[in-house]
């Protein structure tokens, strides 16, 4: 397909979205009734130059990533994404193949976490999106690239992160983690990039080697739930850390609360003000 006809898609899906129908406001002058630019790109986490270069017809061949988001974001039928997808000049992933799809019921439900934040991680963890107040409390994932946006490999390779951890509660939780992906690639055996992803982490990482040769079933219930946050603007913040797993589309959405009036709340909902401002 040629790249315009791509581009051409995804302004006409723009055109029909309805602000508010993506927890957006609808005021304002709006030159048209669906998402401008910089609102879809953002909802995809991709940049404004970027996508105006993909609908411009003048960026070619979009990773497998980059239209799962934007089909997300357009809040495409599956008709309409499998389409989408064969305009990129790509198969739609299909049966075998660890998903990454977020169903229009699921997104419905992610809508309602108002000021709330929350990541949603694929069955191999890797970051499927994550809402503004939770780049707010804990950084910007649109900045993660490749192996940064896994889960485990972050655990294992990356540097800290801003959630306080003993060692003995990093070991746990990378010991989890291993073991809860050693159950993800027993379900889905023959996708590639999962193969690629734990290939890699055993050449680079002795420990996480031998945590696989060893660990026998999933624990996530060694995943910690209460974490505390060392945000470097409103200082320490504890929250609670609760992980729902959507069982049909094996999807892990992480949600951060903290007690309703206490000192916390108050701080992550700082947090969330100064740094959804500086999203803007």
């Amino acid at each position: 397909m040629e790249a315009w006809e791509f581009g051409s898609a995804v302004r006409r899906w723009r055109d029909r979205v309805a602000p508010d129908a993506v927890g957006l406001s609808s005021g304002g002058r709006r030159r048209a009734a669906g998402l401008r630019r910089e609102e879809l790109a953002a909802l995809a986490g991709i940049s404004v130059d970027y996508l105006t270069r993909l609908e411009q017809g003048r960026a070619t061949a979009p990773s497998e990533q980059v239209v799962e988001a934007l089909a997300r974001a357009l809040r495409l039928a599956d008709a309409e994404r499998d389409q989408l997808f064969q305009l990129a000049g790509r198969a739609a992933p299909g049966a075998g193949l660890v998903p990454a799809r977020v169903p229009p019921s699921v997104q419905r439900l992610l809508d309602r976490f108002t000021g709330i934040p929350v990541i949603v991680y694929d069955a191999a963890w890797n970051v499927v999106v994550a809402n503004a107040p939770y780049d707010a409390l804990m950084g910007p994932t649109a900045a993660l690239r490749g192996n940064e946006r896994n889960g485990v490999w972050r655990n294992v390779l990356g540097p800290p992160s801003r959630a306080r951890q003993t060692a003995d509660e990093h070991d746990a939780q990378v010991r989890a983690l291993t073991a809860d992906l050693r159950a993800t690639m027993a379900r889905y055996p023959h996708d590639d990039r999962l193969r690629r992803l734990v290939a890699e982490l055993r050449a680079e990482s002795a420990t996480f080697d031998a945590l696989w040769q060893t660990v026998t079933d999933a624990a996530p219930t060694e995943l910690s739930r209460r974490k505390i946050i060392d945000h470097p603007t409103v200082g320490p913040i504890e929250v609670d850390c609760d992980t729902l797993v959507v069982a049909q589309d094996d999807l892990r959405i992480m949600v951060y609360t903290a007690d309703p009036g206490s000192a916390d709340a108050e701080r992550l909902e700082l947090a969330i003000v100064l740094g959804t401002q500086s999203l803007v």
